[in-house]
């Protein structure tokens, strides 16, 4: 009895012999998004379709593989129609209960004051403009209130169960290396720092880091041979460079420098979060709730990069040295500090330092500036739609990279180049300010930025390695990209 085009409803329908009852609209709508998701009409949806039906909300495939995990009472792997409307069935009541739990008034609508009193109450401290962002991305026709409709719909095919994990969520961030600065995502709340699960992200942070950093350091090497050098040497194009290398050297000569440019990833990490949250805690006085405005963060995060960094810059010159290094020139880390140390003493570890710290501020401040543009500009354009996918975070990420490498890369070079200057024979041992005098009068401005095409080269490998490793490692770790632990419950 089932006419050629019927929906899945009307097969129900047809095979019940019963009148649609209470529940019409909803079994209705239930059936005509299942026959959108069963791309093949072979009556069943596998993850393959969700993936593709859903490609727009920004899911992830570990947060669509969970609701087939939920929904397959058969173990089949693919869901048929009553699999997926059960699912959708008990989802939803989920869902009704979150959202009593925010309408505090119940008047049947949430506005901007309950998301965030209700975050608060979790420990996620957010300002009322993140929150109205929040609103926005829910709210389709306008009222600045999300109704019950809205909220089932955002969240319908997003497997969270409880508010914890909706908060982590809206606040959803991560840890992305491109082999410069090292970012460390914001805002924790107190439950996270208690139960570990911020250790956990910094480890899958600092592993995703050591592994994308390894991939690129070859464009690395290249990178700071052309700082270093100039015009003089290593010209021509990338491919160019890396036979050069690996004339001298053989294939191993690639990677020169990237054992120690991977060692000091975790204590960076750590001193960097450290400070970070030490900071954050003076500028807000005695107002531990209180949420860190744009500029706020920018000086919190300058801050404690100019402390990690202070802490760490020895091997950050260590790591120069031995890039630069000629086969046979020092057996590893420690003899050539050892060398350093007799030939230059204690001073040598801290050449280049000052335009070191200098480059921080360009770079954090612009990094944060084109981030946060960019991802409220997808949310002022996507209103309605889901909060940015993972994907749109690493391209913000990536972009935001790129512009705060542009902006910081003359310093970047002096850095190097000062780091060097022991090791080239012959080379005058010259100051910031007349290095870049020296390097302008010679070639021009154009010399500031010697060697940044093999940097910007790596970007892409390095964003898209790093966010892979550190999803993969989170998930090793117990926590998942939506923040649990284990796959179930909260953390």
């Amino acid at each position: 009895c089932l006419p050629h085009g019927w929906t899945w409803f009307s097969r129900a329908q047809c095979q019940s012999g019963e009148p649609p009852g209470p529940d019409r609209e909803r079994e209705k709508r239930w059936a005509e998004l299942f026959d959108q998701l069963d791309l093949n009409k072979d009556g069943h949806i596998d993850i393959v379709e969700l993936r593709a039906g859903l490609a727009s909300r920004g899911f992830s495939r570990k947060s669509l593989e969970k609701m087939v995990e939920a929904g397959d009472t058969n173990q089949d792997g693919v869901l048929d129609f009553e699999e997926f409307t059960q699912y959708l069935r008990a989802h939803e009541k989920q869902l009704k209960l979150m959202f009593h739990k925010l309408d505090k008034n119940n008047d049947g609508e949430i506005d901007v004051a309950e998301i965030r009193d209700c975050l608060r109450s979790m420990g996620v401290n957010i300002s009322m403009n993140d929150a109205t962002r929040i609103l926005l991305s829910m709210d389709k026709d306008g009222t600045m209130t999300i109704d019950w409709n809205e909220w089932r719909d955002y969240f319908l095919f997003n497997p969270l169960t409880n508010m914890e994990e909706v908060a982590r969520y809206w606040k959803r961030s991560m840890m992305l290396d491109i082999g410069e600065q090292l970012t460390v995502p914001d805002d924790f709340s107190e439950e996270e720092k208690k139960s570990g699960y911020v250790w956990r992200q910094l480890m899958a942070g600092a592993m995703a880091g050591s592994v994308s950093r390894t991939g690129t350091a070859p464009l690395d090497r290249i990178k700071v041979f052309r700082q270093v050098h100039g015009s003089s040497d290593f010209t021509g194009s990338v491919l160019t460079s890396f036979q050069v290398m690996w004339k001298e050297g053989g294939p191993w000569s690639l990677w020169r420098g990237n054992g120690i440019n991977v060692l000091k990833i975790a204590p960076e990490t750590a001193i960097k979060f450290t400070a970070y949250e030490q900071i954050k805690n003076v500028i807000r006085g005695g107002n531990e709730t209180r949420t860190l405005r744009v500029h706020e963060r920018f000086v919190a995060g300058s801050l404690a990069g100019a402390t990690a960094q202070t802490a760490i810059y020895p091997m950050e010159v260590l790591k120069t040295r031995l890039t630069l290094r000629k086969t046979g020139q020092y057996t590893g880390i420690a003899d050539c500090a050892k060398q350093m140390l007799q030939k230059e003493g204690v001073r040598a570890f801290y050449k280049g330092y000052l335009p070191n710290l200098l480059s921080i501020v360009p770079y954090a401040g612009i990094d944060l500036a084109v981030y946060e543009t960019l991802k409220f500009a997808w949310l002022n354009r996507n209103i309605g739609l889901a909060d940015p996918g993972v994907m749109v975070l690493v391209g913000c990420g990536a972009v935001s990279s790129t512009c705060g490498q542009l902006a910081s890369y003359p310093l970047a070079l002096i850095r190097t180049r000062m780091q060097a200057q022991a090791s080239l024979k012959g080379a005058p041992k010259l100051s910031m300010l007349a290095l870049i005098r020296n390097i302008v009068s010679q070639e021009g401005v154009t010399g500031l930025y010697r060697g940044i095409s093999p940097n910007l080269l790596k970007v892409i490998p390095a964003v898209s390695v790093s966010y892979v490793v550190y999803e993969y490692t989170r998930m090793m770790l117990g926590v998942d990209i939506e923040g649990r632990r284990g796959g179930k419950g909260k953390s």
